[in-house]
């Protein structure tokens, strides 16, 4: 009995090359997400949760603080320049020489702001925001010189756009 070698090398044959294919092409997108994920952490995740977690009172203590004084706030954000002028209004005994306004992004980090804000009379206060922003921002308002549970803060949540006037209080 004669066979007949009619069979191709493996290396010629079209199923081999395509599964070939698709395991290279699964390699290599994997390759690229791995890439990609390793240049763009995840801004969301907190290094030390417990920590934060606890810390929650002392956070607490300062909004019971604000709500004490009846601290609430007026503040608008100049389209044009970027200039913050901000009206603070409560039973201080003596108002704080300067204020910190964070602007906080509820999805990236990178884009959270601190803005000191200096007293130039009264109750009147003004910053300089350096770039503008826009859209949905927690705003935290409270006094650098009085840290921890000594202090007070203000909170919220608004949706920032150029031109308006906001209002925050104690709640």
């Amino acid at each position: 009995m004669q066979h007949d070698n009619l069979s191709t090398p493996w290396y010629k044959q079209f199923w081999a090359w395509f599964i070939i294919a698709i395991l290279a092409f699964a390699v290599f997108i994997g390759l690229g997400l791995l890439f990609v994920a390793t240049l763009n952490p995840d801004s969301l995740v907190r290094d030390n949760y417990y920590t934060e977690g606890k810390a929650i009172n002392l956070y607490l203590g300062r909004d019971h603080m604000a709500r004490d004084l009846g601290v609430g706030a007026d503040f608008g954000i100049d389209e044009v320049t970027g200039d913050i002028t901000l009206e603070l209004q409560g039973d201080f005994v003596a108002l704080p020489r300067s204020l910190t306004l964070d602007l906080i992004s509820p999805a990236h980090a990178s884009q959270d702001r601190a803005i000191i804000l200096r007293q130039i009379r009264g109750n009147s206060y003004t910053g300089q925001l350096e770039q503008q922003i826009e859209g949905r921002r927690y705003i935290e308002l409270s006094d650098p010189d009085k840290p921890g549970d000594k202090g007070w803060r203000l909170t919220g949540e608004l949706n920032l756009v150029p031109g308006q006037r906001y209002q925050i209080s104690a709640q």
